[in-house]
């Protein structure tokens, strides 16, 4: 009995709620589930040069050569499954949950086994009806390739898996059946204030590892905005949302409701970081913030215009001082870059 190993992208998919359409019409679910696999994911599988190792009832293994390829099928099928319930009631939809990994892998007699494939299989368990899981080195691989955002969930302790596993969602698919019936996010109105909203910031090291130093950094600079009085600061769990995109800068501002989006402060700010703390408990921490934040709350100054800037010289609460921002023309209600 011959085993080989090999490097590959493992894609596992299954059926969400699977016993409840069972239950409630056996006949007719398993219809339906052959007339999918028919038209829409074995299609989609060897369009994108993937090869079904096995299926499991409402469950596919299936294996890529390559990470783009994996995610590329990944989101044609639950773009298909998308529009195939448009139509369908809620209850009786056939919704995929679906996890990608990729790792080394043993093939024996054309089926494969491995720590790769069973990380693949838990990421699929922690996917959202008609959404998407991966790892965090299929994230690194695919960034960039697709057309794609990614949600970081963190680490993960999953089920028989021996260290925790950075786990990744696919965003912005627009395949979700939730997704298709509810409305259009409205654009969020301007404050009546200045208003920032401080994006994460880019890892340029290399280093995976030295993440958290990068989203350390853009937590003070959102914790020191955040006492000045006069400035309206947009909250850390809505900025993150943008983690790891290559996101519009107007496009964000229309739709966190802020006229200044940020997405460094000076080069500085790439590389330091800390972990969060209340500013008002830490004054060390805020000092480590240092000139690139004052130059931050000055261009806020000038962008807040003359009447706002002059009530605000001399105030310290945070960073912000009347000496380290000169005054420019009045905002416009435009989204701006920093």
């Amino acid at each position: 009995m011959s085993q080989t190993r090999r490097l590959a992208a493992i894609l596992a998919a299954d059926v969400a709620g699977y016993s409840r359409l069972i239950g409630a019409d056996e006949g007719g679910t398993l219809r339906r589930l052959a007339a999918i696999r028919a038209e829409v994911t074995d299609a989609k599988i060897a369009e994108h040069h993937g090869r079904i190792v096995k299926t499991m009832g409402d469950g596919l293994l299936v294996e890529f050569a390559s990470v783009v390829d994996a995610l590329h099928c990944a989101t044609a099928i639950q773009s298909a499954m998308a529009e195939r319930n448009t139509a369908v009631a809620t209850d009786d939809r056939i919704e995929f949950r679906i996890g990608i990994n990729v790792g080394d892998i043993v093939v024996e007699e054309g089926d494969i086994f491995g720590d790769g494939v069973n990380v693949a299989a838990r990421l699929e368990a922690l996917a959202e009806p008609g959404g998407i899981c991966v790892s965090a080195r299929v994230q690194e691989d695919a960034i960039g390739k697709l057309d794609l955002g990614f949600e970081d969930i963190g680490e993960q302790n999953l089920k028989n898996i021996a260290r925790p596993v950075r786990v990744f969602r696919v965003r912005d698919l627009g395949v979700a059946a939730k997704s298709l019936a509810a409305p259009t996010s409205p654009v969020l109105p301007l404050p009546d204030k200045p208003s920032i909203a401080v994006l994460p910031f880019a890892n340029l090291s290399g280093d995976p590892e030295q993440e958290y130093f990068a989203d350390g950094m853009v937590e003070e600079i959102i914790t020191a905005l955040s006492q000045i009085r006069w400035l309206f600061v947009i909250a850390r769990n809505s900025t993150f949302t943008y983690k790891g995109q290559a996101a519009d800068v107007k496009q964000v501002g229309r739709e966190l409701g802020s006229a200044l989006c940020s997405r460094r402060v000076g080069t500085q700010g790439r590389n330091a970081g800390a972990h969060h703390r209340a500013a008002d408990r830490c004054p060390d921490r805020r000092a480590s913030v240092g000139r690139p934040l004052r130059r931050l709350a000055g261009r806020c100054l000038r962008v807040a215009g003359p009447g706002r800037g002059q009530r605000c010289r001399g105030d310290r609460a945070g960073v912000a001082s009347g000496r380290d921002a000169p005054l420019g023309h009045a905002a416009d209600n435009r989204p701006r870059r920093l």
